[in-house]
């Protein structure tokens, strides 16, 4: 149902796109420019055949709210309004929306959507007020209006880790800007955290408040995981860039020391699944992209807005390697057992999708005739709903853009669906075969 929703979700987007009077001018973009872009927005992507200049007023704010309901999710809007309406979930839309938003229980719902809606809309609302200063102030845009649009426009596309930009260079006019560069960065990691971490953390804070309880609450493992792996990576992003980019002059060299950490720290925690670029990406160094291809397939939190097998995952192999390292028969974390099935769940995601990802690039290396760098970092770009690019994405002809469109759909729904599949079919056996060890290694 996730899929399908999507996919009828991505329908709606890409017939208002495909009306002429949403590109500028008058004149139709295209069905396969539309269907490309409604797919990038909703699965809150950013990868684009056509520059933003090219819509009109209508056709952004259709990108926009493609945009906010893709990162919020179709079922949790569901949810949302069935709420407001009629003030009650029926048992279906609630396993749909759990599904969605990763809940553990399912009779919570009805407290944690609308605790992701304050989340949501109070994360927005700061950073566009913070940007609608910054854009009006100083100068970037020509009045209020303007600077209140844009301001709202990147607000959402960032805590939603989209990384669509109102402008032809990305962000990148804003690269030594610290203000605009810090709370970007600061939203679209949020967003990427996921909401079963926000939610968490808010609930701890209401509680303190209310109760004014100075008592230590104990952290879930999720959360401790989810914190932990999305620190380790902040760090190792911006280190990638700022060692192989520093001196190269399509990127960092020109820059002063303070305007190299700046942009350094942006580009390295951008592919996050956030997709928004300070500096030119096709200028990189081949080291910077193979680093930041990973980056991109490994993603963000899971049930947030990014794409990817997710921080915990990868952490998870982590913790398998370390514990066969030690000798360990349990993977322990923070004094507590990982489940068997857990792992090997997180196995078959990353096997899953490591393979799709180098399908994808076999493909685009045949039909497009790109390079291996390229075509690997396009197909991780689309894998993690990214919307980082070399500068092929607008090159590629029909067929490529049909792959990364079915790309794009699965790095958004695909471990979504892989999970929900695997716990419908959860059963126990009453029977085990004998062991016997093949030889490996």
């Amino acid at each position: 149902m996730v899929v399908v929703a999507f996919i009828l979700f991505i329908s709606v987007g890409t017939a208002l796109l495909w009306l002429p009077w949403a590109s500028d001018g008058g004149a139709n973009i295209g069905f396969e420019n539309a269907l490309f872009m409604s797919t990038s927005a909703a699965t809150v992507t950013g990868l684009a055949t056509v520059p933003m200049s090219d819509f009109s007023l209508f056709g952004e704010l259709v990108i926009l709210a493609l945009i906010q309901i893709g990162g919020f999710g179709i079922m949790t809007i569901g949810s949302l309004v069935a709420l407001i309406a009629s003030n009650r979930l029926g048992l279906r839309q609630r396993m749909l929306a759990q599904t969605e938003i990763g809940a553990v229980n399912i009779g919570e719902l009805r407290t944690l959507i609308a605790a992701i809606a304050r989340i949501t809309l109070g994360v927005e609302g700061a950073l566009a007020l913070i940007l609608f200063v910054r854009f009006w102030q100083g100068g970037y845009e020509e009045g209020p209006v303007s600077a209140a649009y844009s301001a709202i426009f990147h607000s959402v596309a960032s805590f939603n880790n989209a990384g669509i930009s109102l402008y032809s260079d990305s962000l990148t006019r804003f690269a030594t800007d610290p203000v605009v560069v810090l709370s970007i960065s600061g939203a679209f990691i949020i967003g990427g955290l996921g909401f079963p971490v926000l939610v968490e953390l808010w609930r701890r804070e209401r509680h303190r408040r209310e109760t004014g309880s100075t008592a230590r609450i104990p952290w879930s493992i999720h959360l401790k995981i989810t914190l932990w792996a999305t620190a380790g990576l902040l760090v190792i992003g911006p280190l990638v860039v700022l060692i192989f980019e520093w001196s190269n002059p399509a990127t960092l060299g020109p820059l002063d020391l303070g305007d190299k950490v700046l942009s350094g720290w942006f580009q390295g925690v951008t592919p996050r699944t956030a997709g928004f670029s300070t500096l030119n990406v096709g200028g990189m160094n081949e080291p910077t992209l193979l680093v930041i291809s990973i980056l991109m397939f490994i993603g963000a939190g899971p049930a947030s807005t990014s794409g990817g097998i997710k921080v915990t995952t990868f952490a998870i192999l982590g913790l398998v390697l370390w514990s066969e390292v030690r000798g360990n028969t349990d993977i322990n974390v923070f004094k507590r057992r990982l489940p068997e099935r857990l792992v090997r769940q997180a196995l078959a995601i990353v096997m899953i999708s490591f393979s799709f990802v180098v399908a994808t690039t076999l493909t685009l290396m045949a039909l497009d005739d790109l390079q291996l760098t390229p075509a690997m970092f396009e197909a991780a770009s689309a894998f993690g709903t990214v919307g980082l690019s070399t500068g092929v994405t607008g090159t590629l002809g029909g067929f490529g853009h049909a792959i990364l469109i079915v790309v794009m759909l699965a790095g958004r729904v695909g471990p979504i669906t892989f999970v929900t599949a695997w716990a419908l079919r959860d059963r126990a056996r009453v029977y085990r075969y004998p062991e016997e060890r093949p030889i490996i290694g």
